[in-house]
């Protein structure tokens, strides 16, 4: 709410239209990226933001703050960056056209497998109602946030990894092997595990930039 007077109304009324270009806010709670046509209105924006904040008592943090370029045109490697877990990057759509393709961030999926590992090897003797029941706690969680258009190939990946290593794990559970993978993913549908999903976003209406600056 605080950052709704602070930002999003000064953007949209004030930014906004002394832009030459198209520009659009992008936030969710404290975190935000801003997209500019042009690199001129992105570098003024960048100048004013700490003004702006340090009105309403709030401060910029450093090491988050940056102009980076996000451009069809620049050279490989300069086409992505990463935020709040996911990894935004130009792609081609099927009719040809330009687009902004989201997908799970690779550190963002290194560190849920890690914390996921962790769980399995915590829980792993746990009855297994209770340990599925769980499990589908968690993977409706993570589908939940992960889960946009565009990133079921990053979902399977997580899915098929966490699940190995719940398997690995449940076979540690005695001195003889429980499982194989046959005898898992028939525990798994007996169990009803879910399986990765794309959720539904609901539609806004705002301004979007072909090309610039985030």
């Amino acid at each position: 709410m605080y950052l709704h007077y602070a930002l999003d109304l000064w953007f949209q009324k004030v930014v906004v239209p002394r832009c030459c270009g198209e520009a659009c806010l992008i936030r969710y709670a404290d975190d935000f990226v801003c997209a500019f046509e042009y690199q001129e209105d992105a570098q003024r924006f960048h100048q004013a933001l700490g003004q702006r904040l340090a009105k309403f008592g709030l401060v910029l943090a450093a090491e988050k703050t940056k102009i980076i370029p996000f451009s069809r045109k620049v050279s490989p490697g300069k086409t992505s960056f990463d935020f709040l877990g996911f990894e935004f990057r130009w792609g081609i759509d099927r009719a040809g056209k330009s687009h902004v393709d989201k997908r799970t961030a690779r550190k963002s999926l290194r560190n849920s497998l890690k914390r996921f590992n962790q769980w399995c090897r915590d829980n792993r003797h746990r009855r297994l109602p209770e340990l599925f029941k769980t499990l589908n706690a968690k993977l409706r969680g993570y589908y939940n946030y992960h889960g946009v258009h565009g990133n079921s190939q990053s979902l399977e990946q997580f899915f098929f990894l966490a699940v190995k290593m719940l398997w690995k794990y449940l076979n540690q559970r005695s001195q003889r092997k429980s499982y194989n993978w046959t005898g898992f993913k028939q525990l798994m549908e007996q169990f009803g595990i879910l399986k990765p999903y794309i959720v539904a976003r609901p539609k806004h209406t705002r301004m979007t930039s072909s090309a610039g600056l985030a």
